[in-house]
C-alpha cells in the first residue's frame, strides 16, 4: 500500500573506509528513492554493500559523501540529537538476533524504547501490551526470552518496534535464525504491517522471503544492480 510520497530519498550515497591505498568502497555512488507505504527488499551477497545501506538508512551510519532526505530533510543538516530523535520517534528496529534481554519479560522488552521517550508507567504498559497482541503473544507477556521459541522472540523484537508507532521498520535478515515456517508467519506479520500503512524496508539474502516485498533492490560492489519490482508479491 504505497503513495506517490517520497518518504526517502537518497542522491549519490558513498561509504568509504580507510584512507590513501587502504582506501575502500561499501557503496559507490547509490541513488534510490523509497515511497511512503512501500515494502523494499534489499538483497546482494556478502560485501555488496546492503548492510551498509540499511545502516545509513537507519541513521545508525553516515555516508561519506551524497545527500540522504528523510521526509524532504537533510539528514546531513541535523545534529547527533536530532538524528537520535528522528531515530527514535519515526524508525522502529528488527534484528536477526532478536537483541532481547535475557533477564526481562516480554512485556518489559517491549516497553523499553518507550522509557526512552519518557512515556509514563501505566501508558508504557498499554502500549506495550497493545503491540504485543497485536503480534499474537497475549499469552506469554510474563515470559522470559528463554521461555520463547525463536518465532516468538523475533514476534516480540517486532512488537517492540511497533510500540512506538514507526513510520518505517527496517528489518536486517528478521528470519535468518528462523526455520521455514516461522519464518513465513513472521513475512506474513510484516506484510500485514506494511498492508496498514508502515514502510518496510528489509534486507534479506531468500529470495523466497523477498517475493513477500512490492520491490526488491539489488546490490552488488557498492552500486544498486538491478530493481525487480514484485507485481505478485505474496
Amino acid at each position: 500500500m504505497s503513495s506517490d510520497f517520497a518518504l526517502i530519498h537518497l542522491e549519490n550515497i558513498q561509504k568509504i573506509y580507510g584512507e590513501a591505498e587502504a582506501k575502500t568502497y561499501a557503496l559507490r555512488g547509490v541513488d534510490l528513492e523509497i515511497k511512503e507505504g512501500e515494502f523494499i527488499a534489499i538483497m546482494g551477497s556478502s560485501g555488496s554493500g546492503k548492510s551498509t545501506m540499511m545502516n545509513i538508512i537507519g541513521c545508525l551510519d553516515e555516508p561519506s559523501e551524497g545527500r540522504y532526505s528523510f521526509q524532504g530533510v537533510d539528514i546531513g543538516s541535523l545534529n547527533r540529537n536530532q538524528v537520535s530523535l528522528l531515530r527514535r520517534n519515526f524508525m522502529g528496529f528488527i534484528f536477526q538476533g532478536f537483541n532481547l534481554l535475557a533477564r526481562t519479560s516480554a512485556v518489559e522488552n517491549v516497553e523499553l524504547p518507550l522509557i526512552y521517550r519518557g512515556m509514563k508507567g501505566s501508558e508504557r504498559r498499554a502500549k506495550a501490551l497493545e503491540a504485543l497482541h497485536k503480534v499474537g503473544l497475549e499469552s506469554v507477556v510474563d515470559h522470559h526470552p528463554s521461555q520463547l521459541s525463536g518465532g516468538q522472540q523475533q514476534r516480540v523484537a517486532i512488537a517492540r518496534a511497533l510500540a512506538t508507532d514507526p513510520l518505517i521498520i527496517l528489518a536486517d535478515e528478521p528470519t535468518g535464525n528462523l526455520d521455514t515456517q516461522n519464518s513465513l508467519e513472521i513475512m506474513k506479520l510484516l506484510q500485514e504491517l506494511n498492508d496498514e500503512g508502515i514502510t518496510v524496508i528489509m534486507v534479506t539474502h531468500e529470495a523466497e522471503m523477498a517475493a513477500f516485498a512490492q520491490k526488491v533492490v539489488i546490490f552488488r560492489d557498492g552500486l544498486i544492480e538491478n530493481i525487480k519490482e514484485n507485481h505478485h508479491a505474496l
